[in-house]
């Protein structure tokens, strides 16, 4: 069943430069999910969204357990007073559980894991008894001091029914999967990944290794990396090269795309010069609108829809296709695929540099790694801001989220940190 991705009027506003805050209120308020779902084998799930909360049948443990190898005796609920000696009367291990109740007054040699032999609630660590014969009849010391009920885990001690082990929009982790598998859960009710096509425009650029550059050529660093970026957001990606410069292609093949992929994103060919052909393809094809962001680096962002399809053109400059991807098409994909909105989650951190003045008024993100110092950790500022500087963001782990009305920043001050692994990109 195909639904509409964007409401018709998301991106509608009365500015000529629209705030990251507000862009982002647009977004979360008016972009829809998908509804397609599917059921997988578990072990395919990790990365994916679940489609519907599953909640548990059973208790886990099912029965009352061993946390430690020792010896399994009644204490009640006291704590022992008085040194005990009981003769061991039989033996339960993981998987292989004492057959018959145990006599009153007798230890039970137990393994980690194994239930607890009807009757008898604690145990003892091997390790802080001594043994010893009696006329044949081996027989535990237990020391005074120890607690009813120690060592042992109870029934439901982890999950008890009724508890809920994820929620609709979740996207699964490895500890999820750890969790369904102890419930008994084979298969997993989830959304399908969302199809992209990420494609490049632009006569000047080429791809690595094609041939060698000819004057006013440049390689594609955008495609790769929004590739990259949109698998970490979940989706099947497919590459679609780079398209030439020229309003009948681009046509053509933006209609044939639209029929294939949820999502088409671009890079390159977003503003309005006379060879940017893409804006005004998409206004003849679909819906098209165009926002002017007050942020740094990245001011042009355009967004539309072809029928079902989503397209999303991001500006040329890497950095600025990074940063932009990371704010606003890595949530939105996030939300198209079934997720709940992903807000990535600032952390304060002192500053390791300065900037003594600033242009007021627009959202900056500045690229940064953290550092280690006496007084903990602190965030260091990557020396140059251009959007096509690629080496600031191979040295950075984050980004700082500078907002508009900060006239500066002094060394120490706190400063708002981002962390790029929140998008899954793994520090080095």
């Amino acid at each position: 069943m195909k639904t509409k991705r964007l409401l018709n009027d998301c991106f509608l506003h009365d500015r000529d430069r629209l705030s990251h805050a507000d862009a982002i209120a647009l977004l979360k308020s008016r972009v829809l999910p998908i509804i397609n779902e599917e059921t997988i084998p578990l072990d395919q799930a990790c990365g994916r969204i679940a489609a519907a909360t599953m909640k548990a049948e059973r208790a886990i443990p099912a029965h009352p357990n061993s946390a430690v190898d020792g010896y399994a005796f009644k204490a009640g609920c006291r704590k022992l007073d008085h040194d005990l000696e009981l003769p061991v009367c039989g033996r339960a291990a993981a998987g292989h559980p004492l057959a018959d109740r145990p006599d009153p007054g007798t230890a039970v040699r137990i393994f980690t894991g194994a239930i607890m032999p009807e009757g008898l609630d604690t145990v003892v660590m091997q390790e802080d008894v001594e043994l010893a014969d009696r006329q044949g009849t081996p027989v535990v010391h237990i020391p005074k001091g120890l607690k009813g009920g120690a060592n042992v885990r109870p029934e439901g001690d982890d999950v008890c029914p009724g508890y809920k082990l994820i929620s609709k929009s979740q996207m699964i982790r490895p500890q999820d999967l750890a969790a369904l598998s102890a419930m008994g859960v084979a298969n997993l009710s989830c959304y399908r990944p969302l199809r992209i096509g990420v494609l490049s425009t632009g006569d000047e650029v080429i791809r690595a290794g094609a041939r060698a550059l000819k004057p006013g050529e440049v390689f594609d660093a955008n495609a790769p990396m929004l590739c990259a970026l949109a698998k970490l957001a979940g989706a099947d990606v497919t590459d679609l090269g780079i398209w030439p410069d020229d309003p009948s292609t681009i046509s053509k093949r933006l209609t044939q795309a639209a029929e294939l992929f949820d999502v088409i994103l671009t890079s390159g060919g977003a503003s309005r010069g006379e060879e940017d052909h893409m804006l005004s393809v998409l206004g003849e094809l679909g819906t098209c609108h165009m926002w002017q962001l007050a942020i740094k680096p990245g001011r042009p962002l355009m967004f539309g829809q072809i029928g079902d399809a989503v397209m999303v053109g991001l500006p040329g400059n890497p950095v600025a296709v990074f940063v932009c991807f990371l704010m606003y098409v890595f949530p939105l994909l996030r939300r198209l695929g079934g997720a709940a909105w992903p807000e990535p989650r600032r952390f304060h951190l002192r500053a390791a540099f300065e900037v003594p003045k600033r242009k007021m008024g627009r959202r900056e993100f500045w690229r940064g790694h953290m550092i280690e110092s006496e007084s903990g950790l602190k965030v260091e500022k990557f020396a140059k801001d251009g959007s096509g500087i690629i080496s600031g963001l191979c040295a950075s782990n984050g980004l700082i989220d500078v907002p508009e009305d900060v006239k500066a920043v002094a060394r120490d001050d706190l400063v708002a940190f981002i962390p790029f692994s929140q998008f899954g990109i793994l520090d080095q």
